[in-house]
């Protein structure tokens, strides 16, 4: 684990879904994965009108990312959500709260909600940032 620090002011509301900043240390490789979505190997597009569903398959795929990058989720220190109008944000995040689990530390969060994304029948895209502390650097 890095010296990343988590800012949660004592002055907002604390949140176990997320984190309302983070500080990274100069000594740490960066990873920025692209707006991830449902779509699965064989190109065709998961959960099919189910956010919930979309969304952790999303996960997983920036998880199959960030592994190809020799790093995890919990390196992960910002998402950013787009989700279609009309869709019930609590179902993507109920979705967030599977996957991470009981991990401490989540990232900082933006969820915006768009009139559409790139693939048609879509409904979650997610991009992140990821911090890996490198060789030598603080642990």
């Amino acid at each position: 684990m890095s010296a990343r620090q988590y800012h949660n002011p004592t002055t907002l509301h604390r949140s176990p879904a997320f984190s309302h900043g983070v500080s990274v240390p100069a000594t740490a490789r960066t990873v920025y994965v692209g707006g991830q979505n449902a779509i699965d190997a064989t190109a065709q597009l998961a959960g099919a009108g189910d956010l919930f569903a979309q969304t952790v398959k999303t996960l997983q795929n920036l998880e199959a990312v960030l592994q190809d990058a020799r790093a995890t989720l919990q390196d992960v220190v910002k998402w950013t959500v787009l989700m279609v109008q009309g869709q019930n944000a609590t179902d993507g995040l109920r979705a967030f709260d599977t996957v991470w689990g009981d991990r401490p530390n989540p990232p900082a969060i933006t969820v915006a909600f768009v009139s559409g994304l790139a693939v048609p029948g879509a409904l979650v895209e997610i991009e992140a940032v990821a911090v890996v502390p490198e060789a030598g650097g603080p642990g």
